[in-house]
């Protein structure tokens, strides 16, 4: 699998994750519903709820609007490696009601070991994301829809939220163009409300709007550096810093280790108080 992203509209998004050093990263923040399956190393992740360790050949999917404490540590051969997928929102709906014996999934679902047939769904699923030219959009759907039905298999459903709160409706509209130079204004707009209200509104959900744009463009950075090839300042660029070197120290401010740890270099290991400001 090329160590790319994969955004396929009405069917979903994947990706590749690499990354040569044992790295924890606090607080991280899962939009939306996610699977991982991991090929190398282990990941710890611990929440609210509990913590668990996954090793090589395992997998699990865990909830949108989750954050966690994950922690990644290469395998024998000096990386951790493993494959993402997410659904597009489209593909919940008219679903059929889950089938008895199930439980929704609040946080997160582990699945070890898994069946090898769940891991070949997995790879062909992954491949309809990537292969627009070559899968029909309503099998790449298909193959999608085919994992929640494993899911189901193995115990858990996806319950998505009719009224998400005020701060994921903000995540998303950050994260769908991290590089803009967003403020108050514009989103509140967005919103449909008052400059006032918006920030009334996120801080009785315990957030400000600067430090959720730093975590979003923090978080999608940590992804671009986890399962691009991308260089460093132009991942810098895409998440709306004009200085490599402005973003590195934002970037180690949020995280503890600097961008170019994720692919191999030294590091320190540390996890910050608190997220930086804005730019």
């Amino acid at each position: 699998m090329d160590n790319t992203i994969t955004v396929r509209p009405g069917v979903g998004n994947t990706g590749r994750i690499v990354q040569r050093q044992a790295l924890r990263v606090a607080q991280c923040f899962i939009e939306q519903p996610t699977l991982v399956v991991i090929q190398n190393g282990s990941k710890h992740l611990a929440w609210a709820g509990g913590e668990c360790l996954l090793n090589a050949g395992q997998a699990f999917v865990i909830a949108g609007g989750q954050r966690c404490d994950v922690t990644n540590r290469p395998g024998r051969n000096g990386q951790y490696e493993a494959f993402w997928l997410g659904w597009d929102a489209s593909l919940f709906d008219g679903l059929p009601t889950a089938q008895a014996g199930c439980a929704p999934i609040s946080d997160l679902l582990v699945i070890r070991p898994p069946d090898p047939a769940f891991v070949s769904a997995c790879q062909q699923a992954c491949a309809a994301v990537r292969e627009s030219d070559a899968v029909p959009v309503a099998v790449a759907q298909h193959r999608m829809r085919e994992l929640l039905a494993w899911i189901e298999h193995f115990g858990g459903y996806f319950v998505t939220a009719t009224s998400p709160s005020l701060m994921r409706r903000v995540w998303g509209l950050l994260g769908s163009d991290p590089g803009r130079d967003w403020n108050t204004d514009a989103v509140a707009q967005a919103m449909a409300m008052s400059e006032a209200t918006l920030r009334r509104r996120l801080a009785t959900e315990g957030s400000k709007l600067s430090e959720l744009l730093v975590d979003v463009r923090m978080t999608r950075a940590l992804q671009l550096l986890q399962s691009t090839g991308l260089p460093i300042n132009q991942i810098a660029l895409e998440v709306g810093y004009a200085s490599a070197s402005r973003f590195a120290i934002r970037f180690r401010q949020r995280f503890g280790f600097a961008p170019t740890a994720i692919r191999g270099d030294r590091a320190v290991l540390r996890i910050p108080d608190k997220q930086g400001a804005n730019r």
